[in-house]
Order: C-alpha cells, then sequence, then structure tokens
C-alpha cells in the first residue's frame, strides 16, 4: 500500500500543490500526512504519526514529492531512509530529477538518496546564507530587519477607530485579511507604539 507525507516550512505556507501531486500518484486523500514545520529536524508531529503507522515488511511505501519535504538535514534523512529500508518499508520520490524507489531493490536508490539529501542541505544553507547577508546589509544602512508588519500604522489607528465605534474584531480582521490574533497583536503593539510616543513628549508643567 502506498502513503503519502507532504510538507511545508511555515503555516503560512499551502499544502495543495503537493497533496494534488500524491493523489495524482494514486494515494488517496486519507492515507496523506502533513506537516507546517521545518526539515531542519524530524520532530514532526505529522512524519511521527505517519512512521508508526505504517506496517513494516508487508510491502508498504511511503510517498513524497520531493526527498527535501522529507527532511534537508543530510544525515537525519539519511538515517530514515536506512530505518525505512531494515522495516522493509520503501521510500519513493515522484517528482525528483534523480527518481528514489527504495521498494525496488539496487544500489541506485541509496545513492540518488545520499545525493539528494545532500543537495537539500546545501541549499538550506545557502538559503541561511542568503537570509544573514540581506540581514547584515539592512542593518548597516539602519533598515528594519525581520518579518514587514501586518499592518502599517495608519491601518492600526483605522483598526482602532473601527472597533471603537462598535465593528466587531472578528469583522475588522476579515477586513485587513488577518487573523483575529494577528489583529490583536497588531493592536497592541500600536497601543504601546503610542504610549512609548507620549512618555517622550515635553510636559506642559
Amino acid at each position: 500500500m502506498d502513503y503519502g507525507y507532504a510538507r511545508v516550512s511555515t503555516t503560512a505556507q499551502d499544502l495543495t500543490r503537493q497533496i494534488d501531486a500524491l493523489k495524482a500518484a494514486g494515494i488517496p486523500e486519507q492515507l496523506i500526512w502533513t506537516d507546517k514545520r521545518t526539515g531542519a529536524t524530524m520532530d514532526r508531529e505529522g512524519l511521527a504519526d505517519l512512521l508508526r503507522r505504517v506496517p513494516p515488511h508487508d510491502g508498504h511505501r511511503i510517498n513524497v514529492v520531493t526527498l527535501d519535504r522529507l527532511g534537508r538535514n543530510m544525515r537525519e534523512c539519511l538515517n530514515l531512509a536506512h530505518d525505512l529500508t531494515e522495516r522493509g518499508i520503501g521510500l519513493r520520490t515522484l517528482g525528483d530529477k534523480i527518481p528514489v524507489d527504495t521498494s525496488v531493490p539496487g544500489p541506485a536508490s541509496d545513492m540518488a538518496i545520499a545525493l539528494l539529501a545532500m543537495f537539500a542541505q546545501m541549499e538550506r544553507i545557502y538559503m541561511l546564507e542568503r537570509a544573514a547577508g540581506a540581514r547584515a546589509a539592512k542593518e548597516a544602512r539602519g533598515l528594519p530587519t525581520g518579518r514587514p508588519p501586518k499592518l502599517i500604522l495608519q491601518q492600526h489607528a483605522a483598526a482602532a477607530a473601527m472597533i471603537a465605534a462598535g465593528t466587531t474584531p472578528e469583522d475588522v480582521a476579515v477586513g485587513f485579511g488577518i487573523s483575529r490574533a494577528t489583529l490583536y497583536r497588531e493592536l497592541r503593539k500600536h497601543r504601546d507604539q503610542g504610549e512609548a510616543l507620549n512618555s517622550t513628549q515635553p510636559s506642559d508643567c
């Protein structure tokens, strides 16, 4: 039996493309496990549950679109592939340029897994280096670093005014295309910035 696994690195990313590819390969959606977590670690709830549920030594196979969806840590990725082989569970990638299918015995899949795992880890290293370089360049120019705010200053004020006028936070959040939790966080940030600004103003006395 074929099982599927799909992963993206953050909750903001979408799993649809991977799930559609797995379903197109004949894997029913109820046999597809997912995670929204970085591939730098194998400590993922969906992957752990999948590994618990696939019976060993029965010709079962785990499918991923590309090997980097399984993991971007070379050592752990190779260890997992080895453990699956020891349990008699195959591993197949659907979209890698170097095909992997360990359910077909032979050294080719072992070599492909090693190469793909190495490429995935190298890409992760380069990605982190690029991010660090961009952050350093911004700091050198005195520009803000990190994620951009969900709401700009004028939107903070507009959201606060709408709530004060009686609009529910849920409706305000929908109007700005954000979650209610994000709205509360942004309003709290707006309030804190206002208090900090007021504390720097000279007093009248």
